[in-house]
């Protein structure tokens, strides 16, 4: 399933997913955003990236480590995975020659969470601010 995404646009949060999707993640997100914002912070201190990505998805993916299965936190109706954009470079989801894109499209890491969202025949990068304290 995963090599049907090969180098995917890095345009963040188009209209398909904002129209379908953004109201749906973001909920599900509210539920797990503290948990996903620490395992961030981990990715980045303990040096294995500077962008971590989480792929979001209602079916399996094989892609990061598996953080959070669906209704496992708070009743959240989508699976996480941590993952960072060196294993989507190598995956070859982000292009070898769009990296620098989506470094300089990524959003500081503590404000915002990058999700992949999977879902049938849609896959798309998106960010979505971390709830404030």
């Amino acid at each position: 399933m995963l090599e049907d995404y090969q180098a995917i646009s890095n345009a963040p949060n188009s209209p398909d997913l904002n129209g379908k999707y953004l109201g749906i993640i973001s909920t599900d997100f509210a539920l797990v955003a503290e948990f996903l914002k620490e395992a961030s912070y981990q990715i980045r201190t303990r040096g294995f990236s500077k962008y971590p990505v989480f792929a979001v998805s209602q079916t399996p993916v094989a892609v990061g480590q598996r953080l959070i299965g669906i209704g496992e936190m708070n009743e959240n109706q989508w699976n996480y995975h941590a993952s960072m954009m060196e294993e989507f470079v190598q995956r070859e989801i982000i292009a070898e020659e769009n990296v620098e894109v989506f470094k300089s499209s990524y959003k500081d890491p503590d404000e915002f969470c990058c999700l992949f969202v999977l879902d049938k025949d849609f896959a798309s990068f998106i960010y979505i601010p971390f709830p404030e304290d």
